[in-house]
């Protein structure tokens, strides 16, 4: 797939191939790592014995490194080198994703997953930055953006599939699978991404403290919401207000910092405020609508790893339709429109799958993954130019870094949610009990997806800054993956 990609972009030359070849690999790795955990998920559970809340940490914990240091990510590889940090990040993910598939606890396979995101928070910024100082502003900047971004897309469709094939095997495979195909782009990295000249740091630091603060924040409110339903009110609490105490400090810390991670002056900024809730909302929904559809299909339905990869492959129609249908639909009717299009999409889609039976049929289930394959296209791009537009060229990266934030927060609190509703309402573990569970856990998807219509409601009354056709072609796909980017 990446190969055909690079067979799109004449015109550059072979250098440039080179580079991206290398950050269409990294994109495309980040892409089926995620999607083949997802699939790979009941046979991890079964192997280690691990309980409902505990596995959905196997997912939380990798969008929590990467949502949590993405800000960080970004800031590093400005201070010390783009090559650098993607080249030594790229070994970190290496490694730790073949930890993971050695772990034989549940706590290994969970830290060593923390470590891969963390990698991959400081990795993907750094690539990105490679993209857009290695190509011209214009027509070959943007045709490399189409390129990188429908490899995003790709790399999650194309996980779906592998996942299911690896985990009839073993699900260990899903882990080092990675690692193979992570060491094939270091090396291409060495040999064809150039040293870049270090930035002059001087006078500048990394942000560290706002970064821990804000990470910290972030784990302890995503662990609230999961242990309320099997720990004391007091516990649940109690650990919410610590995460809001940790979050309160990293606002005085960055209000103090001479060079903060987030200047707090760009919330100003209506628009951006409003397409990062939409973002994180959607998010929510959309990673813990699959995990619910997966317990589903595989331990109450029975169906295998490989079954349920195909039966969930129709939702990668976005790598389809991101960039070739949503540019369309934008020009003609703004941003703010399409991404209202998305979103009740999603309502719809959530909807359609609540009164969800012991013995549907997958014509059944189809109507919901198409109509959340339809949303995704039409809500991510868009999401993404929206999130940027206004924001001066100097702070694109943080305008960026706040909306990836945003996308893996929501990710990892919407499965920590669906896991909390679902365990409190399975009152045993007869198959009735685990349906009655599965269908209170997905009005947690429907929820927050009809909170971010609501909240996408308010855009239609701001068409001001619309992207240009261009500009939209080029970021429509960039999030097609749903936890890579």
């Amino acid at each position: 797939m990446v190969v055909s990609a690079l067979s799109a972009s004449d015109g550059l030359n072979a250098r440039k191939r080179g580079i991206l070849l290398v950050l269409c690999g990294a994109i495309f790795l980040e892409g089926i790592d995620v999607a083949m955990l997802n699939v790979a998920l009941p046979a991890i559970r079964a192997d280690l014995g691990l309980p409902t809340g505990e596995l959905q940490w196997v997912m939380s914990a990798y969008v929590l490194g990467y949502g949590g240091f993405m800000l960080l990510g970004g800031r590093a590889a400005d201070l010390f080198g783009r090559r650098r940090m993607f080249v030594f990040w790229l070994a970190v993910f290496l490694l730790f994703s073949g930890l993971g598939g050695i772990a034989t606890e549940g706590w290994m396979l969970i830290a060593a997953r923390f470590v891969t995101g963390v990698a991959a928070a400081f990795m993907t910024p750094a690539g990105l930055s490679i993209i857009t100082t290695s190509f011209a502003e214009g027509p070959e900047r943007n045709k490399a953006l189409l390129v990188y971004s429908g490899t995003a897309a790709g790399g999650f469709t194309v996980g779906l599939v592998t996942g299911g094939l690896l985990t009839a095997v073993d699900w260990r495979w899903v882990f080092f699978a990675p690692v193979a195909l992570s060491f094939l782009i270091l090396v291409a990295a060495l040999v064809f991404v150039p040293e870049s000249a270090r930035p002059d740091g001087s006078g500048k630091h990394v942000d560290t403290a706002g970064a821990l603060t804000v990470t910290a924040a972030l784990v302890l409110i995503v662990l609230g919401v999961e242990r309320a339903a099997h720990a004391g009110a007091a516990v649940s609490v109690g650990t919410l207000l610590a995460g809001a105490a940790f979050l309160v400090a990293f606002l005085v810390i960055e209000r103090r910092s001479a060079d903060p991670l987030v200047r707090l002056d760009v919330f100003r900024n209506g628009s951006l405020v409003r397409a990062n809730l939409s973002a994180m909302l959607f998010s929510a929904g959309f990673f813990g609508f699959q995990f619910l559809v997966v317990l589903y299909l595989q331990e109450l339905r029975g169906w295998s790893a490989l079954q349920t990869s195909f039966a969930m492959l129709v939702i990668g129609i976005d790598a389809i339709l991101s960039p070739t249908l949503t540019p369309r639909l934008v020009d003609r009717f703004s941003n703010a429109k399409v991404i209202f299009g998305g979103l009740l999409l999603a309502v719809l889609s959530y909807g359609l799958f609540l009164p969800v039976g012991a013995d549907w049929s997958y014509a059944v289930m189809f109507p919901s993954l198409i109509a959340l394959g339809l949303a995704f296209s039409l809500a991510y791009g868009p999401l993404t130019i929206v999130a940027t537009e206004g924001v001066p060229e100097e702070e694109q990266g943080l305008a960026g870094g706040l909306l990836y934030t945003a996308f893996q927060f929501g990710a990892a609190l919407g499965l920590s949610a669906v896991t909390a509703v679902s365990a409190a309402a399975t009152r045993a573990q007869t198959p009735a009990a685990l349906l009655d569970g599965y269908r209170a856990g997905l009005l947690v998807p429907f929820v927050a997806a009809a909170l971010a219509a609501a909240v996408g409601a308010f855009g239609l009354r701001f068409r001001r800054g619309d992207a240009p056709p261009a500009a939209v072609k080029a970021v429509a796909g960039h999030m097609g993956s749903p936890v890579s980017r």
